[in-house]
Formats: C-alpha cells, sequence, structure tokens
C-alpha cells in the first residue's frame, strides 16, 4: 500500500504494522480501506493511539486498529500478559491460569485466542467450554491454585464492546506492580507469534475444561451462605429473574436448587444470551427500570413480588420489590444496607459467644456510610477503599491472611461479595442471599422496604443521590476537573458550592487531603483517573470522578442523620438533592461542558 501514504510519518509506520501484521481479513480491509478514502483523522484515532490497562484490564469498542478490540489487540495482550508471568511466576507452567468469556460477539473467539497463547508457552491452561458467569473466574483461580485467570466479558457495556479481565494468583483483579508490568510487557511483545493466530485447541493436551469440577464446588461453597433451606423450599414469594440476555440464567436456577427453592420466574425474552441485547437501551439493571420493564410485566402477570436482576456477565445484582404505588427499585447503597444488616445477624445467630474485633466489612470511598454505621453500633470493623472490587477485594484478601473473618464488601454500583469465597462482586451468590433474606423477612410479615426503613431507624438515615453524565471528550472532562482544582486561581480549590460550604476536600488524583495534618490523604493516590470527594459543613460527603471503563462523570453524595435526633428522612433528602443541584451547576457545568445526563 506505498501507493497511499499519507505524509503523517507516526501514521503511516502504524498503517504498515497493521497491515503487515493483522490476518483478520475484516478488520485489515476496514482499515485498507480508510486509507483509500484518505480518512486521516479516523486513521489516527484508531492506529495512533492504543488501549491501555485501566480496571483490571482492556474494554473497549469492537473493531479495527490498536485503539480497539479485536483479534491483533487481543493477541498482543495475551503476549504481554504470558511474557510478564513467565519472568513473574516461577511455578507457572505446573499452576497455570483459567480462562473464561460470556456471551458477546468475539468472546469465545478470543478466549480460545488468548488460550492458544499460552499453550503455546506449553503453560496449563483451564479453557472453559462454554459460556460461564464472571465470579467463576475468580473463583477457579483460588479453586484450582492458578497464577491468573483471564474472562473475556465487558460486562454490562453496550453491546459493541468486549473486554479483557485479568485476575491475580490470589482470585482478585490485577492492582500494581502487575497491572503496570503487564502494560509494559505488552508493548515489549507487539509483533504477533506466527503460532498465536492458530486457534485449533482439539489436540492440546496441556488444555483443560473445568466445567463440571468447578460448578460442583462453586455451588457447595456456596451453602456457606445457606442457613433456612428447609424454609426457602416454602417461600412465600414468587421471584422473577431477568439474565438481561447474559449468561446467569442457568447458573442461577442451580443455584435456587442449590438454596431449597422452587425455579424463579424467567423473563423469557431475555434469559437466553443474545448479543444484541435487543429488548433493553442498555445492558443494565444498574439503569432501574429503563432496564426493568419487561421484568415489571412477567412479574405482574404472574403474582410475582420480587424481581432478581443480574447483568449480562451476572457479577451484578438489582433487585425489584411490588409496592402499592408501584415497582420501587433498590439502589445499590440500600441493597447494601440490607446485605450487611442480614450478613450480620446471621454471624452473629451462630456465633453468639465470639469477639467481634475480628469481623471486618469493606466498602468502597463512594458508598454509603451505612456499614460504617452499623459496625460502630454493633462492635465489628469496617474500612474504606479506593473505588473498585480491585481494592476492596485486595483488601479483603489481606484481612482473610491475618485470620479476620470478611463478611461483605460491596460498591453502590449494585456490586456485591458475600464471603470471600469469591473475591469479587458475585451476583448469583448474591441473589441467592437477598431471595433468602426476602423469605425470612416475609415469614414475618414484613418486605424488603420495611426492614430498610428499620434499618435507617436503629442506624440512623443514610440518604444518598448518585448519578452520572456523558461525555466522550477527555479534555473537557480534564478541564472541568482543572477548573474545580484552581475554581480561585491557581492551586486554589472552592471553599462553597452554592450555598454549601466545604470543610474538607481530597483529591486522589493529585494527593491532597486537608482533613489531615500534613494534607496528604490515608488511601493511595492515582493520577490515572480524576476523584474529588467534597465535605460540607452540613454533613454531605460528595465524590465527582471519571469511571475507569465508560465515558462517564459520575457524582456520589450522601448525608447521613444521627439516629438519637430524630431528623425526618424528608428532611434530609430535601437538603441532599440541593447540594447536587449546586454540585452539578457550579462544578459539572453541563451545558458549558456539553455534558450528556444518564437518560432516566
Amino acid at each position: 500500500m506505498a501507493e497511499h501514504r499519507t505524509g503523517d510519518k507516526e501514521l503511516d509506520e502504524n498503517i504498515s504494522k497493521w497491515l503487515k501484521w493483522d490476518k483478520n481479513e475484516n478488520t485489515k480491509q476496514e482499515i485498507e480501506r480508510l486509507v483509500r478514502d484518505k480518512e486521516m483523522n479516523q486513521l489516527r484515532v484508531l492506529l495512533n493511539n492504543r488501549m491501555a490497562f485501566g480496571t483490571a484490564g482492556i474494554r473497549g469498542n469492537m473493531g479495527p486498529g490498536f485503539a480497539q478490540m479485536n483479534d491483533l489487540t487481543i493477541i498482543q495482550t495475551a503476549q504481554g500478559q504470558a511474557a510478564y508471568m513467565i519472568k513473574v511466576c516461577p511455578d507457572l507452567k505446573q499452576r497455570g491460569i483459567v480462562i473464561g468469556h460470556d456471551a458477546r460477539y468475539n468472546s469465545e473467539r478470543w478466549a480460545h485466542m488468548v488460550a492458544g497463547v499460552f499453550l503455546n508457552h506449553d503453560i496449563k491452561v483451564y479453557l472453559f467450554s462454554k459460556i460461564v458467569p464472571t465470579p467463576y473466574v475468580p473463583y477457579s483461580v483460588l479453586s484450582l491454585g492458578c497464577d491468573a485467570g483471564v474472562m473475556v466479558t465487558a460486562s454490562h457495556n453496550p453491546k459493541n464492546d468486549n473486554g479483557y479481565k485479568v485476575y491475580w494468583a490470589n482470585g482478585v483483579q490485577i492492582i500494581p506492580p502487575h497491572d503496570k508490568g503487564i502494560q509494559e510487557s505488552i508493548l515489549e511483545n507487539l509483533t504477533p507469534q506466527e503460532t498465536s493466530w492458530l486457534a485449533d485447541l482439539t489436540s492440546r493436551p496441556l488444555r483443560v475444561n473445568p466445567l463440571d469440577q468447578i460448578t460442583d464446588r462453586y455451588f457447595s461453597d456456596m451453602l456457606e451462605l445457606c442457613h433456612h433451606r428447609e424454609a426457602n423450599a416454602n417461600t412465600p414469594i414468587k421471584f422473577t429473574y431477568t439474565a438481561m440476555h447474559g449468561v446467569g440464567y442457568e447458573f442461577v436456577v442451580k443455584a435456587y436448587e442449590t438454596f431449597g427453592f422452587p425455579p424463579p420466574i424467567p423473563v423469557k425474552e431475555q434469559v437466553l444470551p443474545d448479543p444484541d441485547f435487543p429488548t433493553v437501551k442498555f445492558p443494565n439493571p444498574e439503569e432501574g427500570k429503563s432496564a426493568l420493564d419487561l421484568s415489571f410485566a412477567t412479574a405482574d402477570a404472574n403474582g410475582s413480588s420480587v424481581i432478581i436482576a443480574n447483568d449480562p456477565d451476572a457479577d451484578r445484582l438489582a433487585v425489584a420489590e411490588k409496592q402499592l404505588q408501584g415497582w420501587k427499585v433498590f439502589s445499590g447503597n440500600e441493597l447494601g444496607a440490607l446485605f450487611g444488616w442480614w450478613l450480620w445477624k446471621c454471624y452473629r445467630e451462630k456465633h453468639t459467644s465470639d469477639s467481634a474485633s475480628d469481623v471486618w466489612m469493606v466498602t468502597s470511598t463512594v458508598t454509603s456510610m451505612i456499614l460504617r454505621a452499623i459496625a460502630k453500633k454493633e462492635g465489628f470493623n469496617h474500612v474504606d477503599t479506593l473505588t473498585g472490587f480491585k481494592w476492596m477485594a485486595n483488601k479483603a484478601d489481606d484481612l482473610k491472611k491475618q485470620g479476620k473473618t470478611v463478611l461483605f464488601a460491596f460498591e453502590e454500583a449494585i456490586g456485591f461479595m458475600c464471603g470471600t469465597r469469591v473475591l469479587d462482586k458475585d451476583g448469583i451468590s448474591a441473589a441467592m442471599v437477598m431471595s433468602e433474606m426476602a423469605t425470612q423477612l416475609a415469614l414475618q410479615g414484613l418486605s424488603l422496604s420495611d426492614q430498610l426503613e428499620v434499618i435507617y431507624t436503629m442506624y440512623g438515615q443514610h440518604i444518598t443521590n448518585n448519578s452520572y453524565y456523558i461525555c466522550h471528550d477527555q479534555t473537557i472532562i480534564d478541564n472541568m476537573f482543572e477548573r474545580i482544582r484552581n475554581s480561585r486561581g491557581t492551586g486554589t480549590y472552592p471553599k462553597a458550592c452554592g450555598a454549601y460550604e466545604i470543610k474538607y476536600i481530597r483529591d486522589l488524583t493529585v494527593g491532597y487531603d486537608n482533613s489531615q495534618p500534613d494534607n496528604k490523604p490515608v488511601l493511595p493516590v492515582d493520577s490515572s483517573s480524576h476523584m474529588i470527594t467534597f465535605t460540607f459543613a452540613n454533613g454531605c460527603v460528595a465524590t465527582v470522578r471519571t469511571s475507569g471503563t465508560e465515558p462517564k462523570v459520575k457524582f456520589y453524595a450522601e448525608m447521613c442523620s444521627d439516629p438519637s435526633k430524630g431528623l425526618g428522612k424528608a428532611d434530609v433528602q430535601a437538603e441532599l438533592n440541593d447540594v447536587v443541584d449546586c454540585i452539578v451547576k457550579y462544578f459539572f457545568e453541563p451545558e458549558r461542558n456539553n455534558l450528556v445526563p444518564r437518560s432516566n
């Protein structure tokens, strides 16, 4: 293609590399077409940029170019990871790696390509023979004693996305130094080996299918979370279930059987895997009512009062409950309060005389402080981490290795980790814990909503207001945060937001926290993303941050009341909403920044 040179040296080199390296005719021909049509800007976007390891791996749009998910970038990622692990894992060939995939376009193909790369190094590969939920991979790493795991999934992202998620030998998503080490190794191993394109795995003796073994172990271990199996068989609740066109249905049906429940009522249009996600705009139950319309219709038609929903890779859980005025979709923070109360209750009933000093629960810094309030009153421990289960689960793993008992970890984005058999969010085990909890409450004449109000009465109202804006321009996002950091001149943060005085500011991007004597935060600093937390004089705590996996700028705001002062829910909610309105108006500036609000 020498006659199509662009005059841009960097771009010309990257075009040559792509056309030389890519053996997928579809993506190769698309780059050739862009060259013929002189689409220089698009070529620069696709070829002069490269995906970097973010939240425990890579995730992005499927298409041609180094900036997207495709055969070549999957091979380069796998080659880099394999080379890094050969250097740092002395028993890698014997311990091996486990690989799973969801039901998205290309997921199975890419899982096989990743397996091929590792097999070419004579590394044992546990490759699942069919689609599995994401929690299977971190569970398998621990259960099989592997050095790492890879899950090919984009979780709840739109249908054109896919991803490559990496777990380390402790069964947790990778964090420094391994994420940086793998990223550097990828850049050192960009040239695809000829054998990396050979995806025929039929006669590879080091390839093992762990599906049956892991399924038996996973559901057997899940019974540790089951405390009322006999009562479950006669539950007064009809549960409706949606897999959101993902992998969850088969595994959730088995989970209900394991816990002694009758099978849930399926949302028939959504229980079978479909990579087009035809019935939802976003395959994400976190979007609430907009994603659950078919679930409401199915539940209403069958006299069901509780809806259980997983996202497409079944690591998240959404719950809705029928009320007199319609359906209530619980927020992640509300579900976290229910889980925390229940898991502590179950633990205390089994360990009546044991000290709570070695019992822990974990949340991230953008999550409700309700577990902190419960822990303070009940005498167990609570700790905050940076955002994401890679941090929470690593903290849980550290505590577990110290002989502590970690009952629960959660994040407001409907991610829940019950126990430590899976050191990641697990929507399947969480679904079962929630179903058993709802059953026990129903037998006492209570709903989930009733119990939530009991919790807030006991431990204080914890009212949250979380949402996001969409922005595809990183420069706009960077400028928005820089204006906050320099609101009163260079290096001066705002003292107020509208009428609300700001008492403390913590900026984990640059390493500033004026609530500490040395102005340095206790939590680790991460300069790769924006995250600023404001503590207002009225007690509101609000965090604004960028997403690690989506083009979103998010805010999380919470106000808590002292239960002894009896401040009503409506009063707390009204003041919180006004603070949020000011944050959006003065910090987000949606019109100036062309931000698109959340659809619902």
